[in-house]
């Protein structure tokens, strides 16, 4: 039997890092997400291929059942990371490695998984589709994180997410002003390990305040509420000044793009992936002439 499943990339365009203490977050379901197959077989073990957009393989390899439920590796590896998460998986649902039985599972990109999009987030979420088990709990005891990409990953509409008192809310909401035309998306050409961002983050912490959380909760309200870009923009401004606060670090316009006639916002973890831009005019030949390629508009790139 063949089954197939699929999960959305995300964005998240306010409340980075603050998420994981409380602060509401606004974040985006994109057009480009994961696919994964599963076919079954009978070799007590799980064929495991995965595809990137260009149709390459960017991992191959095959996982017997016995090592799935006893292998515990710290290794730093695609290989045992992915095994972490299948032995996860096995302890939410051990049904589903049994005598006789055995997987062959294709999974495809239709994004290049060095945007940063969600390749992580997406593959959990098809996973726990597969195996029908909770995919922010899978999150929690494999890879980590606040969640928000595994929201996104479900939904097919902008959310806002947030972490109450270990309770999860996530709330779809509305995001169709009419500057979309005026929001941009460019990929910084290098990816940023988010596990590593979190960490530096989580250094810092004992400098966050509720006064951070609740201006952060009124930013995201702010965005969503905008009428016009220059407001939008203003919102973002803010949101880049508190961020550099607490993060101890220059934005990434005063950084990067410090002549640009626009607002730049960073998106998910400082210093790679993407970046929002709002400008009034088109601004690819801007970021072209200063070797930033990968451009796409609002529409593009969003659900």
């Amino acid at each position: 039997m063949k089954k197939t499943f699929y999960s959305n990339g995300k964005l998240l365009i306010t409340g980075e890092y603050l998420v994981l203490d409380g602060a509401k977050a606004f974040a985006l379901p994109t057009k480009f997400g994961q696919n994964l197959i599963v076919e079954d077989c009978e070799s007590n073990e799980i064929i495991w291929t995965s595809y990137d957009n260009d149709k390459s393989i960017w991992f191959k390899d095959t996982f017997t059942f016995t090592e799935i439920i006893s292998q515990s590796s710290d290794e730093n590896s695609i290989r045992a990371t992915l095994l972490k998460i299948l032995q996860q998986a096995y302890l939410l649902n051990p049904t589903y490695l049994q005598e006789g039985r055995g997987y062959a599972v294709t999974t495809s990109l239709t994004f290049p998984r060095d945007w940063g999009l969600g390749t992580s987030s997406t593959l959990i979420n098809n996973i726990a589709q597969w195996l029908e088990i909770d995919a922010f709990e899978l999150l929690k005891t494999s890879f980590g994180g606040s969640g928000y990409d595994i929201a996104c990953a479900q939904n097919n509409s902008p959310i806002t997410y947030k972490i109450a008192q270990d309770k999860i809310s996530v709330e779809q909401v509305t995001f169709e002003p009419h500057f979309t035309n005026c929001i941009y998306f460019v990929y910084l050409n290098q990816k940023q390990n988010s596990k590593t961002a979190i960490a530096k983050y989580k250094e810092n912490k004992n400098k966050i305040f509720s006064t951070d959380i609740e201006a952060v909760n009124n930013l995201t309200t702010a965005a969503l509420t905008a009428s016009n870009s220059t407001q939008f923009a203003a919102v973002m401004h803010t949101h880049e000044r508190i961020m550099s606060q607490l993060l101890e670090t220059t934005t990434i316009q005063e950084d990067l793009f410090s002549d640009f006639q626009g607002q730049i916002k960073s998106l998910g973890a400082w210093g790679g992936d993407f970046v929002m831009v709002i400008a009034n005019q088109n601004p690819k030949e801007y970021f072209a002439a200063k070797g930033y390629n990968t451009f796409l508009t609002f529409a593009e790139i969003i659900l």
